[in-house]
């Protein structure tokens, strides 16, 4: 089903559930790089969940998950390896 056709309350908890997922996928990737990156809540927050998005993109491209399967196995390794590689560009850029 399509996110905006979904019900209101589960739009909600699946944008709650994204924020909560970014955070500690972000975290992980600023864990497994160590260094001096002056990146609060929110900036942590969104390279996580910018992360899970680029890493969900590629794992879907790799292989795709089964039909009606709400977790994608590599879902969270690709995660926390989009994480590291938007961090290591973000240090690149800055």
């Amino acid at each position: 089903m399509a996110f905006w056709r979904r019900p209101k309350e589960a739009r909600l908890i699946h944008i709650l559930w994204s924020v909560v997922v970014g955070f500690f996928v972000g975290l992980i990737a600023r864990a497994l790089l160590p260094g001096a990156d002056q990146m609060g809540f929110l900036a942590t927050t969104i390279l996580g969940i910018l992360g899970s998005i680029a890493g969900g993109v590629v794992g879907g491209l790799i292989k795709k998950p089964a039909e009606g399967a709400k977790f994608h196995p590599a879902g969270c390794l690709m995660s926390v390896l989009g994480a590291v590689l938007l961090l290591l560009l973000w240090r690149y850029v800055r």
